[in-house]
């Protein structure tokens, strides 16, 4: 067993004549562990890009409400009139009159 320990730590199962089975394997997991980083960086990369986007609908979302407030105060009939008194136009006095036609009541169908 200690000769084995031995043999890894002097590198001599690299040099032998089996070294070809170990070379496939250490290339094998070379591959391995460079596409685990690449995904790993991905990933890092998507979660980075996923919290600027986040970020980027709290604040579009807070700018949404800030100009919704901002419109349902320009809609109110008092901000509206004090915008075009100035030109001469008033709120109506008297409510608006519904006017009703009721078609057949003559014979002219």
């Amino acid at each position: 067993m200690a000769s084995k320990v031995y043999d890894i730590l002097k590198g001599s199962f690299l040099t032998s004549e089996d070294a070809f089975k170990n070379w496939r394997f250490i290339l094998f997991a070379a591959f391995l562990a460079i596409i685990m980083i690449y995904t790993g960086h991905s990933y890092e990369r998507k979660v980075h890009k996923l919290a600027a986007l986040n970020e980027k609908v709290t604040e579009l979302h807070s700018e949404y409400t800030d100009l919704e407030r901002r419109l349902m105060f320009m809609q109110m009939e008092s901000t509206v009139a004090k915008r075009i008194e100035n030109k001469g136009i008033t709120p109506a006095k008297n409510p608006p009159q519904k006017i009703v036609i009721v078609e057949g009541t003559n014979g002219n169908n």
